[in-house]
């Protein structure tokens, strides 16, 4: 850390330290490096927690700085910009320079609720595998995807790997290539859950997506995905042609 002291005077102390930390990532620290501790800045420049966490708080709001629950604070990446075609989470990620990983939050076979039944044309009796995934992009939370898939149309989904594309192992095990996908786009606030996940505070804005995804006309998939408002932008082209 820059041995910068802070001192009384006109400018609040949790103002010069926000400055401070402000040079120290832009200037020191590469996106996805973690921040020292609560009590490392204490000891470091001789102020109290409130004082860390006002400084640190403002640089989380203005997107500099990104909180992970249960490991720390993190230099934040860059914002994704990503446009609207038909490619899994790892595709996408890849082709914009970011490494994707997925860390499953459970997987379990269960009856298909009435909404992901219709958009799978299935029976309301009819049992779905339910996997919800936590996906990262250079190793920082991106979105959470809740995604429902009819049992009786691919036997022994839940054994595979589920960590990897979905979509590579539906066209390999399956047979299933997504061709098309009808998706919807809205915005609303995290909630506890969704916010604890993604690192964010309750409340912060989030990207919601409604897909079903088809293969030769089929419906395979339905999922929604909660993307970070503060680090993924939806880019489209538009013609009258």
């Amino acid at each position: 850390m820059p041995a910068t002291q802070i001192v009384e005077g006109a400018s609040p102390k949790h103002e010069q330290l926000r400055l401070i930390l402000e040079r120290y990532c832009t200037q020191q620290l590469s996106p996805g490096d973690m921040l020292p501790s609560e009590r490392q800045l204490c000891d470091e420049y001789s102020v109290s927690r409130i004082t860390v966490r006002e400084a640190v708080g403002q640089l989380v709001a203005d997107g500099l700085l990104v909180r992970v629950h249960g490991k720390g604070t993190f230099v934040a990446a860059r914002q994704v910009r990503s446009q609207l075609h038909l490619a899994s989470f790892h595709e996408d990620m890849r082709k914009l320079g970011l490494a994707p990983s997925t860390a499953v939050l459970s997987a379990k076979e269960e009856a298909l609720p009435g909404d992901s039944a219709a958009a799978l044309r299935a029976d309301a009796r009819d049992m779905g595998y339910h996997i919800r995934r936590l996906r990262l992009a250079g190793g920082l939370p991106m979105s959470i995807d809740d995604s429902w898939f009819a049992a009786r149309r691919l036997p022994g989904l839940l054994t595979h790997d589920l960590s990897a594309s979905l979509y590579e192992l539906l066209e390999r095990e399956y047979a299933l290539v997504i061709d098309q996908a009808e998706q919807t786009v809205g915005a609303q606030q995290a909630d506890t859950a969704i916010a604890a996940l993604l690192g964010i505070d309750v409340g912060a804005p989030v990207l919601a997506f409604d897909r079903i995804s088809f293969s030769n006309a089929q419906p395979v998939e339905h999922t929604r995905s909660y993307y970070r408002g503060d680090r993924y932008q939806v880019q489209m082209s538009l013609s009258n042609r």
